[in-house]
């Protein structure tokens, strides 16, 4: 296993830096593009292991999709021109590409195989697979469907009336994914507003999805046609540096053309609570997601409850989060958040052993933690589990340690922020 030595900064951080590509955003334009009508052309694409394994999945499906360096050409030609694979569909780690393939292949009147890696053989399928089911499509897998390999088999789907269970933008997206093929209208109510770049990006392709509170309703039959896409920055990429030029002292940061998606500010609304020296400047709001460049300054932070509705908000930035807290004066407590726990990691437990082991004092709950501020950091031999945020939390957490980081597997950081270490070390010059 890879290990690198990561030391503490002595000096504060100060630069821009351009966010890559969201990885949301970035996964769904390469679906939509590949199951509309016509040329997309996609810019500032995420270039991450994942976004790679959802081009890969739909090259087997038989989509022409050009790569040259951050833009990408896919050549779609409607869900009537998707073929049957003739081998497995690998998503490697990423849920978002098997989650929303289940989706797009429910209502596809032929055979396919779904497999990934070890993180997503443990990952719970049933939330998608279990509502497809009841459309019609036949599904089976380890543990009736529960875990990967996956077989799927689609077509005619009926549409469904569904009440979600869980609060997951995954699953709603699947659920609209499958929904836009069934004979007549699929309603949709979400547990908690999850993000929403499915729907726009529905828009954004000439297609019609209707939103009412929670309640999502989409027609059948739809003919999406191609649609040019800029991808804005990852904010849960963001996140990262946001919480570094808060902490490091004598920091000034400014993160460039970041995704302000209102579905996914939490991580700016929380920071702002804990008080926070940011400020934001909005771009023009002419793209189908609004945009806009952070400064972020060294803050003096107060610990404060993260809870209900927030959390589908920043679900990924709890653990960058959870090592912000560390710093804050006072105590932080995050509740309503066991979906961590079937992440790539069980990331309730992992932030807190991996944080302890820096010398942080904090607590796991049921569905969350508790997390006690002023914390020293010492330093010490931690390790990503695989999972590319805890890998970048600990990272930013090396800046502030007394002593000398080694991080364990910390190649697992490609799946979302292949530049991560440049960008990092080009704010300590």
């Amino acid at each position: 296993m890879e290990l690198i030595e990561l030391q503490p900064t002595s000096n504060g951080l100060k630069g821009v830096i351009e966010i890559p590509g969201d990885k949301s955003i970035s996964h769904r334009s390469v679906m939509f593009g590949s199951i509309a009508k016509g040329v997309t052309r996609v810019t500032n694409f995420l270039p991450g292991d994942d976004c790679l394994s959802t081009i890969s999945c739909f090259r087997k499906l038989g989509v022409v999709i050009e790569e040259n360096e951050q833009e990408l050409t896919i050549y779609g030609n409607g869900f009537e021109g998707l073929k049957e694979p003739n081998e497995l569909l690998d998503v490697g780690n990423s849920g978002t590409t098997i989650r929303l393939l289940l989706g797009i292949l429910a209502g596809r009147p032929f055979f396919s195989s779904l497999i990934g890696d070890h993180s997503i053989g443990k990952r719970p399928m049933t939330r998608v697979t279990e509502p497809l089911k009841m459309m019609g499509a036949q599904i089976d897998g380890r543990k009736n469907g529960e875990f990967t390999p996956l077989s799927i088999r689609g077509g005619h789907l009926n549409p469904i009336h569904y009440k979600m269970p869980v609060a997951s933008a995954q699953v709603k997206s699947a659920l609209i994914l499958a929904g836009m093929q069934a004979e007549g209208e699929t309603t949709i109510i979400e547990k908690a507003e999850s993000r929403d770049h499915t729907e726009r990006m529905i828009r954004k392709f000439g297609g019609e999805i209707h939103k009412d509170n929670r309640t999502i309703t989409v027609k059948g039959g739809q003919k999406l046609i191609a649609s040019d896409i800029l991808v804005p920055g990852d904010i849960s990429s963001a996140a990262f540096f946001l919480v570094a030029g808060a902490l490091v002292p004598d920091s000034e940061i400014i993160l460039k053309n970041v995704g302000l998606n209102p579905s996914r500010t939490g991580i700016i609304e929380i920071m702002n609570k804990m008080g926070a020296n940011l400020e934001i400047h909005q771009n023009e709001a002419d793209a189908f997601e609004p945009t806009g460049d952070l400064t972020i300054k060294t803050s003096s932070l107060k610990g404060t409850v993260i809870e209900g509705d927030v959390i589908p908000r920043l679900i990924d930035e709890i653990p960058i989060i959870a090592l912000l807290a560390t710093q804050a004066e006072g105590k932080t407590i995050i509740k309503d958040a066991s979906e961590l726990k079937v992440k790539e990691t069980n990331r309730i437990d992992t932030v807190v052993n991996e944080l302890t082991k820096l010398g942080a004092t904090i607590e796991a709950t049921e569905d969350g933690m508790v997390i006690h501020g002023g914390s020293i950091l010492s330093g010490g031999t931690v390790s990503s589990h695989g999972d590319h945020r805890i890998g970048m939390m600990l990272a930013i957490a090396s800046l502030l340690c007394k002593d000398q980081v080694k991080l364990e597997d910390p190649e697992a950081i490609s799946v979302s922020y292949p530049n991560f270490f440049n960008h990092l070390n080009s704010l300590k010059n």
